[in-house]
């Protein structure tokens, strides 16, 4: 079904299959985003300000036929946005050992590389997406060049057969640019932190290699890899600030977050960031 033949996101209701509410599933709970469930093949979450924009460009990947996204049904009488139920294995909070292999990460690259091919040209008109936080005097990473997913962690990437399927969670989708999204899912992945934040397991690990086989695997260019380090630092700086701004105004897991620590450990990550940048360049070059 194109987008011209069905009803536009803020009317479309979704009408629940026979026995359907009697298979139900509490899903883990995001940073952000809690009471999120499956019932039978679908994913009912709390209607966000978002929701509307994300709805639209969900329709759009479906149109295009990118098949790594979950399908946009409507709402269900209880007002929750209702999405379909991608099948697979997702990371825990603390992610396990089978997340470290080099084949599922050099495919999560591949994915990201496939979802922003399917996001050029998608303009979020009738629902835009709400305006992102900027510190004042802040330059602003998000020029609004191409819709992205912005969250692509280890717990939102649906995997099947050890790589990687589809993504989930698009509370943060909105306009951005490849260079960050890419960023910030191998800053996800490899990951680039402070040694002394490795998960439990991660601890002999090889961020600048991890680094690599997700910049080759994506494709980058010589220009994204030279600029990575200054990129990066930039955006744990600005990351800083909207994760400040946001546990202070929105609240809930924002501040969450923010009291569990996450402010030390983007500050630590920034150092790690500055104190390695030339093996970063030599890594991603060499």
């Amino acid at each position: 079904m194109s987008t011209r033949d069905r009803p536009p996101v803020e009317v479309r209701v979704y009408v629940p299959a026979p026995g359907e509410a009697s298979d139900v599933e509490l899903m883990p709970a995001g940073d952000v985003t809690e009471g999120v469930v499956r019932v039978g093949g679908t994913i009912r979450r709390p209607h966000q300000p978002q929701s509307l924009a994300v709805a639209g460009y969900l329709d759009w990947l479906e149109d295009v036929g990118f098949d790594g996204s979950p399908r946009y049904l409507g709402r269900d009488a209880d007002g929750r946005d209702v999405l379909t139920f991608l099948p697979g294995q997702c990371a825990g909070p603390l992610p396990e050992a089978w997340v470290q292999s080099e084949e599922l990460l050099a495919s999560v690259a591949r994915l990201l590389r496939r979802l922003h091919t399917a996001s050029a040209g998608f303009v979020p008109d009738t629902h835009p997406f709400p305006p992102r936080f900027i510190p004042a005097g802040a330059v602003s990473q998000d020029p609004a060049e191409l819709v992205c997913h912005l969250d692509v962690t280890p717990q939102n990437v649906v995997v099947r057969d050890g790589l990687a399927a589809g993504l989930v969670d698009f509370d943060l989708a909105g306009p951005s640019t490849a260079l960050k999204d890419a960023f910030n899912t191998a800053m996800h992945w490899a990951p680039l932190r402070d040694p002394a934040d490795a998960w439990p397991g991660w601890e002999g690990t090889d961020p600048l290699r991890r680094l690599r086989i997700f910049a080759d695997a994506y494709g980058w260019g010589e220009e994204e890899r030279l600029a990575l380090p200054a990129f990066g630092i930039e955006a744990t700086a600005l990351s800083y600030e909207r994760m400040r701004h946001n546990a202070a105004v929105l609240g809930g897991g924002w501040a969450r977050m923010w009291n569990d620590g996450v402010g030390g450990l983007i500050l630590r990550r920034r150092g790690w960031l500055e104190a390695n940048a030339e093996r970063l360049v030599a890594a991603l070059s060499g």
